[in-house]
């Protein structure tokens, strides 16, 4: 063996030589730890990888033969353990890795550097064989950021390809609304109590005049919803004290106190049990509700002794039922009279929403943005009602005051003291 470089060794065996390269670490016994490559037959070419391979320690992005041997299976668990996303978010992930991922790589045994640009392009390509578009770039996605953070350590350079956009603009297709009337949320109540009783009916009425997402529905008990809250808050966070303390002197039942739904969490299943968790980006909230809509409240709660503020037909959470297929696609698309011996629950025809009709429930969501948008109510009590974190200046130094509350619940209590007299109108 000849002395090349301080630390770079190369010896001959046979017809090949092999190169030898100080990592820059140590053993427990204190010697140094070398990894070396063989296969050469040229000397000079041999001195020289072991030469690039010292300059890439030294610059950090050298991979060690160890770490550059590591199974796309092995770092798809390490990946997984590193995870801090939400529960959705982490759900989401995980079943693109399960479900596309691990077995495509599992099968050819391959490791993460073996990935290079041309077996990025093959799972590209299978992966937007076996599924719609929208499905295939989130897989794409999730698989570009495990690749992306391979690197430094296991790989030098991702092999994910990024789209450069060249040529004219193309807009993206956006999702076709149309105006959300009371008359049209008034049908969907009416609809839903049909599917589902009186709870169906307040529930189209509270998500359309408080801009709730549906699994904040889904999961909102008692102890959250008008008439007993605030006063019959857990108060499970010592620290928030002074919270506790402002929603009891501006919310509530009686004087000059303002009804109102505390926002404290969603229903998600995890492990197959419907769980609590928190609203989506944290957005825990008050939302202030018009006189009509806390009147309703009150009396359905006062209907039934279920916690669930909205039961489902059997009298559990709607989070557990599949509510798209069950409840909303009837409520929206109208449904035929259903009668005779086999019918489980015997109702009348249901009647289309046109301007729902094939939508998604979310559109109701929607619409009460649009809603206050049209009231003119400041930008700052519009997306904080929505949940929404508004950034920059406007985000650190305003609030929601009692005024922008009160108006809020002025122009919803309007929209329904409109539709009655239009509705009373018709009748007459």
């Amino acid at each position: 063996m000849s002395r090349i470089h301080q630390h770079v060794h190369v010896e001959w065996r046979g017809g090949t030589c092999r190169v030898k390269w100080w990592s820059g670490e140590y053993l427990e016994n204190g010697r140094k730890r070398y990894e070396s490559k063989g296969g050469f037959t040229d000397e000079e070419e041999a001195i020289q990888h072991g030469l690039d391979k010292m300059y890439e320690i030294r610059h950090g992005t050298h991979v060690k033969n160890r770490d550059g041997a590591t199974l796309m299976s092995d770092w798809l668990d390490d990946w997984l353990a590193g995870m801090d996303h939400r529960h959705l978010t982490e759900r989401g992930y995980r079943s693109a890795i399960e479900t596309h991922i691990r077995p495509y790589f599992a099968k050819q045994k391959a490791s993460v550097a073996d990935i290079d640009i041309l077996a990025y392009r093959a799972f590209k390509k299978h992966v937007h064989g076996k599924m719609k578009a929208s499905s295939a770039r989130n897989v794409m996605m999730i698989f570009g950021m495990i690749l992306d953070d391979a690197v430094p350590r296991l790989i030098k350079t991702s092999p994910v390809e990024r789209t450069r956009r060249r040529g004219k603009f193309t807009k993206k297709p956006k999702e076709r609304k149309k105006d959300m009337t009371p008359e049209a949320v008034e049908q969907l109540a009416r609809n839903a109590r049909t599917v589902f009783g009186e709870s169906g009916y307040v529930f189209l009425w509270t998500m359309a005049a408080t801009g709730m997402r549906p699994a904040e529905l889904f999961g909102l008990t008692r102890e959250y919803c008008y008439p007993n809250w605030p006063s019959s808050d857990p108060r499970a966070e010592p620290d928030e004290f002074e919270r506790y303390e402002e929603d009891a002197e501006r919310y509530g039942k009686g004087g000059d106190l303002m009804p109102a739904i505390r926002v404290e969490r969603q229903v998600q299943y995890s492990d197959s049990e419907l769980q609590f968790f928190p609203p989506k980006y944290d957005s825990h909230r008050a939302l202030v509700v018009p006189p009509f809509l806390a009147e309703m409240l009150e009396g359905l709660l006062s209907s039934h002794g279920h916690n669930w503020v909205f039961p489902a037909m059997q009298g559990g959470s709607l989070g557990a039922v599949n509510f798209d297929y069950r409840y909303w696609r009837p409520i929206a698309d109208g449904a035929k009279k259903r009668t005779g011996p086999r019918t489980r629950k015997a109702r009348p025809a249901i009647p289309p929403v046109p301007s729902f009709a094939g939508k998604r429930l979310y559109l109701v969501r929607h619409g009460h943005k649009a809603w206050l948008d049209e009231d003119g109510h400041s930008k700052f009590a519009v997306e904080s009602r929505m949940g929404h974190e508004v950034p920059g200046v406007e985000g650190l130094y305003s609030s929601v005051t009692v005024p922008m509350e009160r108006a809020i619940m002025k122009t919803m209590q309007e929209r329904w003291d409109g539709l009655q007299e239009r509705l009373s109108r018709e009748k007459s």
